[in-house]
């Protein structure tokens, strides 16, 4: 049976996922034949001169990230808003890259929009009032100290880091949603095929004052995430919605690009506090790339943050070199690939069961919303499904493992994921 799609709405799915006619064909299977080509077979469809049948029309949802109702549209839709572009780095984005990545961010606006809804129907919530409750003139002491004072973590005290990078993240990640951030920790669509990589996004900021929201890509290096959390946290303070990408030495030269910089500086300030995490560190002249690889290697087991991050602060600082920080830089990028090269070589044994990782993901905070809207009934199994990313029968297991070990996924989870 044939389904009655505009010619208009399949292109512009296709497009926007980022695929040629080519990848479309060979991905849903389409094959040649005598009279036609598996590429003529899907422009045919394209074009208005064949309907697709449901089960193509599934295949092209499936494909494409877009629910099945997107095709019986009239026309396209217009583009969804992804809000700032924050990203500054000039490392290639392939289109097929932003397309998953915008799908991704429109799944997560779904679940944020749902979880203000749910909110807002609460008649003792509070509005969120230190969303937007900052400016860049404010200068960066001013916001870390006003992070510092809401957050209740005081970003000087050193005993705070104990533990190392894992420990670190899970503290600021409770500290966050104690206060009313969702912090969940995301880079694919449910799949593995979708995963997005650090150098497309590293962080995702929704500046709502009922639900504000924070993504971290988990496909950075786990010692990053505290450094994403603090800079998308800065966002949320700034009342600035958008996507982050990786860090950018280069001056600013627009109004994203000063935003940008001012959040990494606020980040650096929480985590290595200007007055103190020099303390106890040799000194060593700016040019020395051995003396400063040992001195960043210690400060960054001290403070619990990834070198890579000290060099920037470092840099910023004016301690470092041009030519030293990227030499530095570059070492410490070849050595994380190597290890997600050895990472993929060995054979994963003894993996956490699906609904751990799932609340690892989501975080406790979140986990926390649908469990109890679920249990009062205000809340059907199916938008708790949306919510959690799977199938409505898949809901009521997950809230009971949730129920029996309530609060201790997350600890559990910390240094696997």
């Amino acid at each position: 049976m044939s389904i009655n799609v505009k010619p208009e709405v399949l292109v512009w799915a296709r497009e926007s996922a980022g695929f040629s006619v080519d990848e479309a064909a060979n991905k849903l299977g389409l094959s040649d034949s005598a009279k036609s080509s598996a590429v003529d077979k899907l422009l045919i469809i394209e074009s208005g001169e064949k309907q697709p049948t449901r089960n193509q029309l599934n295949a092209f949802a499936n494909l494409y990230k877009r629910p099945l109702l997107t095709f019986y549209l009239a026309e396209p839709p217009k583009a969804g808003k992804r809000g700032h572009d924050f990203r500054q780095t000039p490392e290639r984005r392939g289109q097929r890259e932003n397309a998953i990545l915008d799908a991704l961010l429109r799944d997560v606006r779904v679940r944020q929009e749902m979880v203000r809804d749910i909110l807002l129907d609460d008649d003792s919530f509070e509005q969120n009032d230190f969303v937007g409750s900052v400016n860049i003139a404010n200068g960066v002491d001013n916001v870390v100290q006003a992070m510092s004072a809401k957050l209740g973590f005081d970003f000087t005290d050193l005993s705070a880091r104990k533990g190392g990078p894992d420990d670190l993240f899970k503290r600021l990640r409770t500290a966050a949603e104690s206060i009313g951030i969702f912090v969940l920790v995301l880079s694919d669509l449910g799949s593995w095929h979708t995963a997005i990589q650090a150098n497309v996004f590293r962080g995702f900021a929704i500046a709502d004052k009922t639900a504000p929201f924070v993504v971290i890509n988990p496909k950075d290096a786990k010692s990053a995430r505290s450094f994403t959390l603090m800079h998308e946290l800065a966002h949320i303070w700034l009342g600035q919605t958008g996507v982050s990408g990786s860090l950018s030495t280069d001056v600013p030269t627009n109004k994203n690009a000063k935003i940008e910089r001012f959040c990494n500086d606020v980040a650096a300030e929480f985590l290595l506090p200007d007055r103190h995490f020099r303390d106890h560190t040799p000194d060593f002249h700016k040019a020395d790339v051995e003396a400063a690889r040992d001195a960043i290697s210690l400060i960054a087991s001290r403070w619990s943050i990834s070198e890579p991050m000290v060099a920037y602060r470092l840099q910023r600082r004016g301690e470092l070199t041009t030519v030293t920080y990227q030499t530095l830089r570059g070492e410490y990028q070849n050595r994380w690939l190597a290890k997600i090269k050895r990472d993929k070589e060995k054979k994963k044994t003894g993996a956490p069961h699906p609904s751990i990782l799932k609340q690892y993901s989501l975080g406790h905070a979140f986990v926390e919303v649908v469990y109890r809207t679920v249990r009062e009934n205000s809340l059907p199994h199916t938008k708790a499904a949306t919510l959690l990313g799977s199938k409505p029968g898949a809901v009521e297991p997950f809230l009971k493992r949730f129920e029996a070990k309530r609060g201790s996924y997350v600890s559990s989870l910390a240094g696997q994921v």
